[in-house]
């Protein structure tokens, strides 16, 4: 692929008609851009090409119908998207990027906006490094219905970073997009170090609600099962350091503070429990288990965890 120095996208496919991708869309649609979304599930699809499109309430409120959609990921190469947003889960990636790269083209990008440690190198087993950029959210959101989103809060900037540094100039362009559109997006050098420090509070906090059925505040308040997540969250912390990745010398603090506040919410691996789905459990606290093993680095809660994960998994 050539350097894309003067690149300006213009149409735009988004993989996931769940929160993330109906807000990137709806945003994106909003601004008059060219959008694709697709889902496997045409429940999810239908409200979106139907005004008043897709709803957005909460800290941004807004609605829009994007130009299509479509059931398969296969179907998007043929409206030669310039940017491809990838927000399933994660445990979904190495389906989604293979069917890509049926159509990947030179001067096409692919971001993964997901959950989880290194979904965008699974998507560049596929794709090559070139082409794939990765990108860290920093909004609350949860589906009402399809179509409807709940945005309880955005913090931004959001932040890209592509895995190719010839590649920097079109993640540049992106994020001014993303900017232009009302959801400010920042390039980075460090989205690893972003990645990793909202990945250890979902490996401290999501799996346990799934295993318990407990909202976040309700885990944080239990005396005992808080001491599942704080020894979660001590041991990811000495594997990101095994492993230098930098997380601040305040990140324990942070941390705890964090998960203190976010109230009776379900975090979404126990809603893809109750609702008998797969969860992001490997791409989440496997990971934590992966980079422990590699450092040297015992890991019992992870392991502990994820297995207990897997096991109420459908």
């Amino acid at each position: 692929m050539n350097d894309q120095t003067d690149f300006t996208p213009e149409k735009f496919a988004v993989v996931g008609a769940g929160p993330v991708g109906c807000i990137v869309a709806a945003f994106l649609a909003k601004k008059g851009y060219e959008v694709t979304l697709c889902d496997i599930v045409a429940e999810l699809l239908e409200p979106a090409t139907k005004a008043p499109g897709i709803t957005i309430e909460g800290s941004e409120t807004l609605q829009s119908t994007v130009t299509r959609t479509t059931r398969s990921v296969d179907e998007i190469g043929q409206y030669e998207p310039d940017v491809v947003f990838i927000t399933v889960k994660a445990n979904a990636t190495p389906l989604i990027a293979s069917a890509v790269e049926g159509f990947l083209r030179d001067g096409m990008y692919v971001v993964s906006w997901q959950n989880g440690i290194d979904t965008e190198l699974a998507m560049a087993q596929s794709l090559g490094k070139k082409p794939v950029m990765r990108a860290v959210v920093n909004w609350g959101c949860g589906l009402a219905a399809p179509g409807h989103v709940k945005m309880p809060f955005h913090h931004p900037p959001h932040y890209i970073q592509a895995l190719d540094p010839t590649s920097i100039p079109a993640a540049r362009a992106i994020a001014g997009v993303l900017t232009e559109c009302g959801l400010q997006t920042e390039n980075t050098d460090k989205i690893v170090s972003m990645v990793w420090r909202k990945s250890v509070l979902n490996a401290c906090m999501n799996p346990v609600c799934a295993v318990t059925g407990f909202t976040m505040s309700q885990a944080m308040t239990d005396p005992i099962v808080f001491g599942i997540v704080d020894n979660l969250i001590k041991e990811c912390v000495k594997i990101a350091r095994a492993n230098e990745i930098e997380l601040g010398w305040d990140f324990y603090p942070h941390a705890i503070e964090y998960m203190s506040n976010a109230g009776n919410h379900k975090p979404s691996m126990l809603m893809d429990i109750e609702n008998k789905r797969r969860t992001e459990v490997d791409f989440i606290n496997g990971k934590f288990v992966h980079y422990g093993r590699q450092a040297g680095i015992p890991t019992p809660y992870n392991e502990t965890i994820r297995g207990l994960v897997k096991a109420i998994e459908p």
